[in-house]
Protein backbone atom coordinates (compact mmCIF):
# COMPACT_ATOMS: atom_id res chain seq x y z
CA UNK A 1 0.00 0.00 0.00
CA UNK A 2 2.89 2.37 0.67
CA UNK A 3 3.94 1.97 -2.97
CA UNK A 4 0.44 2.86 -4.15
CA UNK A 5 0.28 5.90 -1.85
CA UNK A 6 3.64 7.04 -3.21
CA UNK A 7 2.41 6.67 -6.79
CA UNK A 8 -0.75 8.64 -6.08
CA UNK A 9 1.25 11.32 -4.27
CA UNK A 10 3.37 11.72 -7.40
CA UNK A 11 0.20 11.90 -9.51
CA UNK A 12 -1.39 14.63 -7.39
CA UNK A 13 1.79 16.63 -6.73
CA UNK A 14 5.08 17.47 -8.41
CA UNK A 15 7.03 15.47 -5.82
CA UNK A 16 8.42 12.28 -7.40
CA UNK A 17 7.69 9.48 -4.91
CA UNK A 18 6.72 6.67 -7.27
CA UNK A 19 5.59 5.70 -10.76
CA UNK A 20 2.47 3.87 -11.92
CA UNK A 21 0.12 3.62 -14.87
CA UNK A 22 -3.07 5.66 -15.04
CA UNK A 23 -5.06 2.46 -14.48
CA UNK A 24 -3.16 1.72 -11.28
CA UNK A 25 -3.73 5.25 -10.01
CA UNK A 26 -7.43 4.93 -10.83
CA UNK A 27 -7.63 1.56 -9.07
CA UNK A 28 -6.41 3.12 -5.83
CA UNK A 29 -8.22 6.43 -6.21
CA UNK A 30 -10.10 5.78 -2.98
CA UNK A 31 -6.94 6.63 -1.00
CA UNK A 32 -6.80 10.14 -2.47
CA UNK A 33 -7.81 11.54 0.98
CA UNK A 34 -4.60 10.09 2.47
CA UNK A 35 -2.60 12.14 -0.01
CA UNK A 36 -4.86 15.08 0.86
CA UNK A 37 -3.75 14.66 4.47
CA UNK A 38 -0.09 14.71 3.40
CA UNK A 39 -0.52 17.81 1.21
CA UNK A 40 -2.53 19.51 3.94
CA UNK A 41 0.17 18.81 6.51
CA UNK A 42 2.90 20.17 4.25
CA UNK A 43 1.13 23.38 3.20
CA UNK A 44 -0.57 23.80 6.57
CA UNK A 45 2.76 23.60 8.40
CA UNK A 46 4.22 26.22 6.06
CA UNK A 47 1.23 28.46 6.76
CA UNK A 48 1.47 27.95 10.52
CA UNK A 49 5.16 28.84 10.56
CA UNK A 50 4.75 31.90 8.36
CA UNK A 51 1.80 33.21 10.37
CA UNK A 52 4.04 33.61 13.41
CA UNK A 53 6.09 36.31 11.69
CA UNK A 54 4.10 37.75 8.78
CA UNK A 55 0.88 39.64 8.15
CA UNK A 56 -2.13 37.37 7.42
CA UNK A 57 -2.57 38.70 3.88
CA UNK A 58 1.08 38.06 3.05
CA UNK A 59 0.84 34.59 4.57
CA UNK A 60 -2.24 33.75 2.51
CA UNK A 61 -0.49 34.86 -0.68
CA UNK A 62 2.49 32.64 0.12
CA UNK A 63 0.18 29.74 1.00
CA UNK A 64 -1.56 29.98 -2.38
CA UNK A 65 1.89 29.99 -4.00
CA UNK A 66 2.79 26.91 -1.94
CA UNK A 67 -0.32 25.10 -3.17
CA UNK A 68 0.65 25.97 -6.74
CA UNK A 69 4.20 24.69 -6.27
CA UNK A 70 3.29 21.47 -4.45
CA UNK A 71 0.38 20.46 -6.68
CA UNK A 72 1.75 21.74 -9.99
CA UNK A 73 -1.53 23.69 -10.59
CA UNK A 74 -2.82 21.03 -12.99
CA UNK A 75 -6.16 20.97 -11.15
CA UNK A 76 -6.31 24.75 -11.41
CA UNK A 77 -5.90 24.37 -15.15
CA UNK A 78 -8.89 22.03 -15.03
CA UNK A 79 -10.93 24.79 -13.38
CA UNK A 80 -10.08 27.15 -16.24
CA UNK A 81 -11.07 24.58 -18.88
CA UNK A 82 -14.26 23.77 -16.97
CA UNK A 83 -15.25 27.45 -16.94
CA UNK A 84 -14.51 27.79 -20.66
CA UNK A 85 -16.67 24.77 -21.42
CA UNK A 86 -19.59 26.03 -19.35
CA UNK A 87 -19.61 29.43 -21.03
CA UNK A 88 -19.72 28.11 -24.59
CA UNK A 89 -23.18 28.24 -26.13
CA UNK A 90 -24.33 25.31 -28.18
CA UNK A 91 -24.23 21.55 -28.05
CA UNK A 92 -22.47 19.33 -25.54
CA UNK A 93 -19.93 18.50 -28.22
CA UNK A 94 -19.03 22.19 -28.63
CA UNK A 95 -18.66 22.55 -24.87
CA UNK A 96 -16.40 19.51 -24.66
CA UNK A 97 -14.31 20.84 -27.55
CA UNK A 98 -13.88 24.15 -25.71
CA UNK A 99 -12.59 22.33 -22.65
CA UNK A 100 -10.05 20.44 -24.72
CA UNK A 101 -8.83 23.60 -26.45
CA UNK A 102 -5.22 24.26 -25.38
CA UNK A 103 -5.80 28.02 -25.22
CA UNK A 104 -7.54 29.49 -22.18
CA UNK A 105 -10.56 31.68 -22.88
CA UNK A 106 -11.85 34.73 -21.03
CA UNK A 107 -14.15 32.59 -18.86
CA UNK A 108 -11.23 30.43 -17.79
CA UNK A 109 -9.04 33.42 -16.98
CA UNK A 110 -11.86 35.03 -14.98
CA UNK A 111 -12.45 31.80 -13.06
CA UNK A 112 -8.77 31.52 -12.11
CA UNK A 113 -8.58 35.17 -11.01
CA UNK A 114 -11.72 34.85 -8.88
CA UNK A 115 -10.51 31.56 -7.43
CA UNK A 116 -7.07 32.88 -6.46
CA UNK A 117 -8.47 36.11 -5.01
CA UNK A 118 -11.13 34.19 -3.10
CA UNK A 119 -8.55 31.76 -1.72
CA UNK A 120 -6.21 34.56 -0.62
CA UNK A 121 -9.02 36.41 1.15
CA UNK A 122 -10.38 33.25 2.81
CA UNK A 123 -6.96 32.16 4.06
CA UNK A 124 -6.20 35.64 5.41
CA UNK A 125 -9.11 35.33 7.84
CA UNK A 126 -7.31 32.71 9.96
CA UNK A 127 -3.93 32.54 11.68
CA UNK A 128 -1.85 30.02 13.58
CA UNK A 129 -3.38 26.64 14.35
CA UNK A 130 -6.76 27.65 12.94
CA UNK A 131 -5.14 28.40 9.59
CA UNK A 132 -3.30 25.06 9.70
CA UNK A 133 -6.56 23.27 10.43
CA UNK A 134 -8.47 25.06 7.68
CA UNK A 135 -5.86 24.03 5.12
CA UNK A 136 -5.60 20.44 6.32
CA UNK A 137 -9.34 19.73 6.44
CA UNK A 138 -10.11 21.50 3.17
CA UNK A 139 -7.40 19.57 1.35
CA UNK A 140 -8.76 16.24 2.59
CA UNK A 141 -12.22 17.22 1.40
CA UNK A 142 -10.89 18.43 -1.96
CA UNK A 143 -9.49 14.96 -2.61
CA UNK A 144 -12.57 13.16 -1.30
CA UNK A 145 -14.80 15.22 -3.58
CA UNK A 146 -12.99 13.81 -6.62
CA UNK A 147 -13.43 10.27 -5.31
CA UNK A 148 -17.14 10.89 -4.73
CA UNK A 149 -17.58 12.42 -8.17
CA UNK A 150 -15.86 9.51 -9.92
CA UNK A 151 -17.96 7.09 -7.88
CA UNK A 152 -21.36 8.55 -8.79
CA UNK A 153 -20.60 10.22 -12.13
CA UNK A 154 -20.36 8.99 -15.69
CA UNK A 155 -17.75 9.80 -18.32
CA UNK A 156 -18.69 12.47 -20.84
CA UNK A 157 -16.20 10.98 -23.29
CA UNK A 158 -13.29 8.58 -23.43
CA UNK A 159 -10.23 10.16 -21.88
CA UNK A 160 -8.03 10.31 -18.82
CA UNK A 161 -11.10 10.36 -16.59
CA UNK A 162 -12.48 7.07 -17.91
CA UNK A 163 -10.39 4.66 -15.78
CA UNK A 164 -11.24 6.61 -12.62
CA UNK A 165 -14.97 6.54 -13.32
CA UNK A 166 -14.94 2.86 -14.28
CA UNK A 167 -12.83 1.64 -11.35
CA UNK A 168 -14.55 3.72 -8.65
CA UNK A 169 -17.96 2.10 -9.07
CA UNK A 170 -17.48 0.24 -5.80
CA UNK A 171 -19.41 1.06 -2.60
CA UNK A 172 -16.58 -0.49 -0.61
CA UNK A 173 -13.97 1.86 -2.07
CA UNK A 174 -16.21 4.89 -1.51
CA UNK A 175 -16.82 3.79 2.08
CA UNK A 176 -13.07 3.51 2.72
CA UNK A 177 -12.50 6.98 1.26
CA UNK A 178 -15.34 8.40 3.38
CA UNK A 179 -13.93 6.75 6.53
CA UNK A 180 -10.45 8.17 5.88
CA UNK A 181 -12.02 11.58 5.37
CA UNK A 182 -14.46 11.65 8.27
CA UNK A 183 -12.03 10.63 11.03
CA UNK A 184 -9.80 13.74 10.91
CA UNK A 185 -12.80 15.97 10.18
CA UNK A 186 -14.58 14.85 13.34
CA UNK A 187 -11.53 14.51 15.59
CA UNK A 188 -9.91 17.80 14.59
CA UNK A 189 -12.76 19.84 13.18
CA UNK A 190 -15.68 18.81 15.37
CA UNK A 191 -18.94 20.43 14.32
CA UNK A 192 -17.14 22.59 11.76
CA UNK A 193 -15.66 19.48 10.19
CA UNK A 194 -19.06 17.81 9.93
CA UNK A 195 -20.57 20.91 8.31
CA UNK A 196 -17.67 21.08 5.86
CA UNK A 197 -18.13 17.41 4.99
CA UNK A 198 -21.83 17.89 4.29
CA UNK A 199 -21.18 20.98 2.21
CA UNK A 200 -18.55 19.19 0.12
CA UNK A 201 -21.03 16.43 -0.68
CA UNK A 202 -23.67 18.96 -1.72
CA UNK A 203 -21.17 20.80 -3.92
CA UNK A 204 -20.01 17.58 -5.57
CA UNK A 205 -23.58 16.50 -6.31
CA UNK A 206 -24.29 19.93 -7.80
CA UNK A 207 -21.21 19.79 -10.02
CA UNK A 208 -22.09 16.27 -11.19
CA UNK A 209 -25.59 17.46 -12.12
CA UNK A 210 -24.23 20.58 -13.84
CA UNK A 211 -21.69 18.54 -15.79
CA UNK A 212 -24.30 16.01 -16.87
CA UNK A 213 -26.48 18.78 -18.28
CA UNK A 214 -23.62 20.70 -19.89
CA UNK A 215 -21.28 17.96 -21.09
CA UNK A 216 -23.20 14.70 -20.80
CA UNK A 217 -20.99 13.58 -17.91
CA UNK A 218 -17.71 14.36 -16.19
CA UNK A 219 -14.21 14.77 -17.58
CA UNK A 220 -10.73 15.06 -16.09
CA UNK A 221 -11.14 18.84 -16.14
CA UNK A 222 -14.38 18.58 -14.17
CA UNK A 223 -12.62 16.43 -11.57
CA UNK A 224 -9.84 19.00 -11.31
CA UNK A 225 -12.30 21.87 -11.01
CA UNK A 226 -14.15 20.01 -8.27
CA UNK A 227 -10.90 19.68 -6.31
CA UNK A 228 -10.27 23.44 -6.49
CA UNK A 229 -13.85 24.55 -5.81
CA UNK A 230 -14.24 22.19 -2.87
CA UNK A 231 -10.99 23.44 -1.34
CA UNK A 232 -12.14 27.07 -1.61
CA UNK A 233 -15.67 26.38 -0.37
CA UNK A 234 -14.38 24.34 2.59
CA UNK A 235 -12.00 27.08 3.71
CA UNK A 236 -14.74 29.71 3.38
CA UNK A 237 -17.07 27.59 5.51
CA UNK A 238 -14.38 26.96 8.12
CA UNK A 239 -13.56 30.66 8.59
CA UNK A 240 -17.27 31.56 8.63
CA UNK A 241 -18.39 29.21 11.39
Amino acid sequence: MLKEIGSIFSFLTIIPTGKATLETIAKYMYIFPIVGIAIGLIVGSIAFGLSIFLDPLVVSLLVVASFAIVTGIHHTDGLADFADGLMVKGTKEKKLAAMKDLSTGSAGISAIVLYVVGLIIALSLSVGYELFLAILLSEILAKFSMVLMASIGKSASLGSNSPFVELMKSPKKLSIAAFITIIPLVVLGGVSGIVMFGASIVMTLFLVSLSNRSFGGITGDVLGATNELTRLASILIFVSI
